[in-house]
């Protein structure tokens, strides 16, 4: 095992560790909670190495280095997330490769989204990007749009062709009434999911919680965790 794919494999297992706990402690089974690896910033050859190491889901949010990253490892069994902000002119490209767009915030990317997919003969899981430091229907500082906003984006993603309506994600929030109180954003998360599935009850995906807040988010009770620091190390700076 070459000296990379032990520390992997070690931050792996510490990772699984802090999951099944956390599980453990809120009376839930381990396989309700899906880790996503963050591989941003990281090459390819750490993506193979996750993927010998059992990883099945990656997440990305940079289009630039997600593209290339993702066919290179092409040939492995794996499912691609884009978590970042996306700008429609990078849609057409990220289509390409993610399975999940977990950042869906606002109605002209629907409309962008669903005519690539269809373009491309794929379906393209979405999530809506729930921003709790947003006005009523406005967008967060991290992206993502406020609660108000979540029914009709749903309804748009539900309806467009090429795409299928996963679920919810937030990122904890670093202004407003939900700072500094991951767990609270969290639950405030799974209440809105609830209630998005009384109309869309397959929409059941919650993707909540990081490397510093995993065990608030499956208290609350996420399905997915995204964590890349924790499993990957801390990133280098971006030139």
């Amino acid at each position: 095992m070459t000296e990379r794919k032990a520390q992997l494999a070690g931050n792996l297992a510490k990772v699984e560790e802090r999951i099944t706990a956390a599980c453990v402690a809120a009376g839930r089974k381990r396989e309700e909670v899906t880790l996503i690896v963050v591989t941003k910033t990281y090459p390819a050859g750490d993506v193979r190495i996750l993927s010998e190491l059992g990883v099945r889901n990656v997440a990305e949010n940079r289009d630039q280095d997600a593209a290339p990253k993702a066919a290179a490892c092409s040939d492995l069994p794996l499912s691609w997330h884009f978590v970042g902000q996306l700008q429609t002119n990078k849609v057409r490209s990220v289509v390409g490769y993610a399975d999940v767009v977990q950042s869906v915030d606002r109605a002209r990317l629907v409309t962008a989204l669903s005519k690539e997919a269809v373009r491309a003969e794929r379906e393209v899981g979405c999530l809506i990007q729930v921003a709790l430091d947003a006005q009523e229907s406005g967008r967060g500082e991290r992206g993502g749009v406020g609660v108000g906003g979540i029914e009709e984006l749903a309804d748009l993603v539900a309806g467009a062709p090429g795409l299928r309506l996963d679920g919810l994600m937030t990122v904890a929030p670093l202004t407003g009434a939900y700072a500094g109180r991951q767990q609270a954003a969290f639950e405030r998360l799974m209440d809105l999911s609830t209630a998005m599935r009384r109309t869309h009850p397959a929409a059941n995906m919650v993707s909540a919680g990081m490397s510093a807040d995993l065990e608030q988010a499956v208290a609350a009770g996420a399905t997915h965790v995204r964590v890349g620091t924790a499993v990957l190390g801390v990133r280098p700076g971006l030139g």
